[in-house]
């Protein structure tokens, strides 16, 4: 049973230009490589036709994965998305309790995590503990290192 996942229109069309470039310019590369091999003679012992059909194996997987993320991705619409829950794509603000540092995270899909942008995993320990949570609560969430308290100081789209 394959899963769905929600997808903002950037982070879907990102999946999408991913698997066109690996479907034309991933499969050029490999039928080149292994042209490159063919021609060199003997194909039982030749071990660069060897690498060229594994390279060719792993990106056939790689392209039928991607295509059944893509099959079964939904775009959100995001008004109708409730603001004063944080769920996913959300821009949630939360206070450390320990520390006492914010930070500003927004929820998205796991494809779409980049902690360097602020874009946090919704199935990412953080992202889990923060799903459903109003302004004024505090999300205990385990982590690697332990227990952290949140506390939800603002939510936004």
């Amino acid at each position: 049973m394959s899963k769905i996942s929600y997808y903002t229109a950037e982070g879907l069309q990102k999946l999408k230009d991913e698997l066109a470039e690996l479907k034309t310019k991933g499969r050029a590369e490999v039928a080149r490589q292994l042209a490159e091999a063919r021609d060199k003679g003997d194909l039982s012992e030749n071990a660069e036709y060897d690498a060229a059909k594994d390279a060719q194996g792993h990106l056939e997987l790689k392209i039928s994965k991607m295509e059944e993320i893509v099959g079964n991705a939904r775009l959100i619409d995001e008004s109708n998305l409730d603001t004063s829950k944080a769920l996913i794509l959300s821009k949630v603000k939360i206070k450390n309790l320990k520390n006492n540092m914010v930070v500003d995270y927004t929820l998205v899909a796991e494809e779409e995590a980049d902690l360097a942008s602020g874009k946090i995993s919704v199935k990412s320990p953080i992202g889990k503990g923060l799903l459903g949570k109003s302004v004024g609560d505090v999300a205990e969430i385990t982590v690697p290192a332990g227990k952290i308290q949140f506390e939800i100081l603002e939510i936004s789209r």
